[in-house]
Formats: C-alpha cells, structure tokens, sequence
C-alpha cells in the first residue's frame, strides 16, 4: 500500500447521521479532514475566512455526493465563530463533530526580542484565541446534542520548540492545554476531546517555498519525506470516531518521528 493509500471505504459509513463543523477547510488539512469526513458519511460544514474557497471546497463535497455548507468564519472574532456554530447548527441539523484546525503561521522568522507585538497579537488571536472561542460554543451544542467529539489541531511545535516562531509555538503549547482542560471537563458530558500534531505537511503552499528550504524542512523528518494532509485527515478522522471512544485529552503526533529525535 502507497503512503497516500488510505482505508477511507473501509469505514464508509461510520460518520452517518452527524454533522462536523471544520475551520479553515478551504484548503490544506483542513479540505483533507472535511473531504475524510464526508466520506465517512458525515455532514459537513466547511468554515472559513477565505469563503469563496468554502464554496469551492462544498461544491466539490456535494458532487462526491455529500451534505455539505460553506460558512465564513473569523475565527478571532467570538461574534462570528457563534455566528458559523448556529449555522451550522441550523442548517444541518446539531452538531456532533468538531476539527478546530484555522491557523497562520506568522510573518517572518525572529527571535523574541525582535518579534513584532502585532505580529505576536495576530497569531495569538487566530491560533489560541480561535480555538478556545471555537470551543466554547461547540461545546455548548455537543452537550445539548448529547454528546460528540472535538480534534484541536495543534503541531509538533506544540510540544518542541522552533527558533524564530515564538508566537506560533505558544499558541500551539496552549492548543494542548486547552485541549487537555477541556477533556477532564467534558468526559463525563459525553463530549471527547483530543488534538492531532502534525509535522511539516506537504500542502499547496509549501510547495511554493524554495526547493533549498523544502529539502531542509524533509531533512528534519527521519521518514524521509513531508507528511501528506490525507495522513492528517485519516489520524483526525478515527480520533472523532466511535473506534476511539475511550480516547480522551490525548495528543498524537503525525510527523515521521519529527519529535523522536
């Protein structure tokens, strides 16, 4: 079986009759996970600040034959990520499954005593406070539904350092915090809640950078390649799944033994 050879029909039906709500899925990881997603059966609202990109992303779901709702979300704004989650909600019918996975990686690379304040408030904001606003009213909608399961997407930078990025690193440790607090208070309300850290993953935009800093990024990984968003999706997808229903607070990394070193 090829890397990019997934089981996807094995579990052809396992999301039937729930609803997933994915940030930033107009592209990247986050198209790999709503595609996953409804493939499994699931509906799927694609949110997004880029919403021309959500309409293209359901277009395409619907014509694979799924339910599916493009939604524009800011995910700094807690106005709007209510906003999307009622939508959402409204559209689809509940809302049983979450992939908080919207983020940026911050303007250049500097140390903390040159990173700029704006820049440090704006990945913040999109990569920490996007989450916990995420969160707050997903959660709210989980419980009244029954139950249901959250993936918070953090990184392999969650847990490791990386010179130069220090606002995109303390957003995604406390990614893990978040998720970590909101698994011991939600166990018992029915609601799972667990994050997925991937490693440099071979999406439209990286393959724009230098072939010198692409062969760097691989260099990092011992599997020897960049991991592919389909690799993301499918962690993503049984963590959300009944098959990991005693799976709660856990962190698991996709990323060729990137942290292992």
């Amino acid at each position: 079986m090829s890397t990019n050879s997934l089981p996807v029909a094995d579990y052809a039906q396992e999301f039937s009759g729930r609803t997933a709500l994915v940030t930033g899925a107009a592209s990247g990881i986050g198209l790999a996970v709503a595609r996953r997603l409804a493939a499994g059966g699931a509906a799927v609202a694609v949110a997004d600040f880029n919403e021309e990109g959500a309409r293209d992303a359901v277009a395409e779901l619907r014509a694979a034959g799924a339910d599916a709702l493009a939604v524009r979300v800011d995910v700094t704004d807690p106005d709007s990520v209510e906003a999307a989650v009622a939508a959402t909600v409204k559209a689809l019918g509940g809302l049983h499954l979450a992939v908080n996975n919207a983020g940026i990686a911050g303007g250049g690379s500097v140390p903390i005593g040159e990173y700029p304040i704006d820049g440090w408030r704006q990945v913040l904001a999109t990569n920490l406070d996007g989450v916990f606003y995420s969160m707050h009213y997903e959660l709210q909608q989980m419980v009244a539904a029954g139950g249901g399961a959250i993936v918070n997407m953090s990184s392999i930078l969650g847990t490791n350092g990386f010179a130069g990025s220090a606002a995109y690193v303390a957003a995604k440790h406390g990614v893990i915090g978040l998720t970590k607090t909101a698994a011991i208070e939600y166990a018992a309300r029915g609601v799972r809640v667990n994050a997925v850290g991937p490693g440099f993953i071979d999406t439209p935009l990286l393959s724009q950078t230098d072939v010198s800093i692409r062969e760097a990024l691989v260099a990092l990984h011992p599997a020897g390649r960049l991991g592919t968003a389909e690799e993301v999706a499918e962690v993503t997808a049984f963590l959300l799944s009944d098959r990991a229903s005693f799976v709660h607070g856990s962190y698991h990394l996709v990323d060729g033994a990137y942290a292992a070193r």
